[in-house]
């Protein structure tokens, strides 16, 4: 068999990795020549996974037997319409899996089916009186972009036209969501649908820059800081969920708020985290999505078993850089030889460019730590913060240490 993987980020390389296991031959498709994903596949093609056409070509020009991806937002949709195009098989129908991936849809769906969201408007042009009714902050964004891209807070109505045409410009539909910021903490919630019947798999406290009203994560900790009471709202909710869209056999991702009482839903795709989350998610689950992703492609039914959840406190960390021109890491080989961190990944290559900080796409590593208590686990964190370098061709490092250190989970 011959698998075409879309995408070739951190969870494709377990996918492909899962792939080969079952001797299926990887292609993999991505307009970034350098993905970290590259090494690991059979065959590589310069073609973006965002285009339908290109796509299409091809998966037809190779006679792959499926399209596949884990943990991706907008591929997600490019996958199933190729998919249902070629008459190959996929987990998921083009038209669920681009109401799920669209905000406009998603939004109304929820007003519709009583899944406590915020109060939001959707406009292609700017209109000053359709949004006269909500209450400030707001929060503007793209009603399709991924990875925070294009998404800012904003306390007063002058502020809004500009955070408008920035959402408006990145959207690939040229539409905007203006919605009320809801205070409180944000989780993210990994769910899997089986037969209809929607478990949790994982609560995730996130924490985010904030710097310039922009919302990108620089952090997550598991698990979650919630009462019972909230984490039995957010199943009730996840059930609702899967009920309104109709989803049946599917990984799931819920972003809420709560302010440890009540939750208020941001939006959820039919995927898993991405970054780092399917390796959080089996973990912390004993559920390995990314092999679920495969049986469900190929036909077949995962179930989700009852699992015994370590009592460990872990924390990843996404680290980020002042502008400059990378040249190397320092410190993390040795950290996590000396057990101080148990993960690290580099997602930039010598010579990767930074300028300002606009998604997730802009992170150059990731660490993990695990402790069996709070104070050991905040000890680790300062002794890695104090230890890394991303050293710039300058010999400068690039890394932005008072993100890290704003560490009080």
């Amino acid at each position: 068999m011959k698998a075409l993987v879309l995408c070739g980020g951190i969870p494709q390389i377990a996918l492909i990795q899962e792939l080969k296991s079952r001797g299926i031959t990887t292609l993999l498709a991505d307009m970034n020549e350098n993905v970290v994903a590259r090494p690991y596949a059979d065959e590589f093609y310069k073609v973006s996974v965002l285009d339908v056409e290109g796509v299409t070509n091809l998966a037809r020009e190779q006679c792959v037997d499926f399209l596949i991806t884990v943990c991706a937002d907008q591929v997600l949709q490019v996958m199933a319409e190729v998919s249902e195009c070629l008459g190959l098989p996929c987990y998921i129908d083009f038209a669920t899996a681009e109401n799920v991936s669209k905000k406009s849809f998603m939004k109304r769906i929820f007003a519709e089916n009583d899944i406590p969201t915020s109060r939001f408007v959707i406009m292609d042009t700017f209109e000053e009186e359709k949004i006269a009714h909500l209450q400030y902050p707001l929060i503007v964004k793209p009603v399709d972009a991924y990875s925070s891209r294009g998404v800012t807070k904003v306390n007063a109505a002058a502020d809004v036209p500009a955070a408008f045409a920035t959402a408006s410009t990145i959207s690939r539909t040229g539409k905007a969501i203006v919605e009320e910021f809801v205070e409180g903490n944000e989780i993210s919630v990994d769910v899997y649908v089986e037969e209809g019947k929607a478990h949790v798999l994982c609560l995730t406290n996130l924490y985010k820059i904030g710097e310039d009203g922009k919302f990108i994560i620089n952090r997550s900790c598991i698990p979650a800081n919630v009462s019972d009471a909230v984490a039995a709202q957010i199943a009730e909710t996840a059930q609702k969920i899967a009920d309104a869209f109709g989803l049946m056999n599917t990984p799931m991702l819920i972003q809420l708020i709560t302010d440890g009482e009540h939750i208020s839903v941001v939006e959820f795709c039919a995927r898993t985290g991405g970054g780092i989350k399917f390796m959080m998610v089996k973990k912390f689950s004993g559920f390995d999505v990314v092999k679920a992703v495969v049986d469900l492609t190929l036909g077949n039914k995962p179930h989700v078993a009852p699992f015994e959840k370590p009592v460990t406190y872990t924390v990843n960390e996404f680290v980020y850089c002042y502008a400059g021109t990378l040249e190397r890491l320092e410190g993390f080989e040795e950290l996590l030889n000396e057990g101080v961190i148990t993960d690290y990944k580099q997602f930039k290559s010598s010579g990767s460019v930074f300028t300002t900080i606009n998604g997730s796409g802009d992170r150059v590593a990731y660490f993990c730590i695990e402790a069996n208590d709070k104070e050991e686990l905040h000890r680790r964190h300062a002794v890695a913060n104090a230890r890394i370098r991303a050293i710039s061709a300058d010999g400068e490092d690039l890394i932005r240490h008072d993100l890290i250190a704003r560490y009080d989970a």
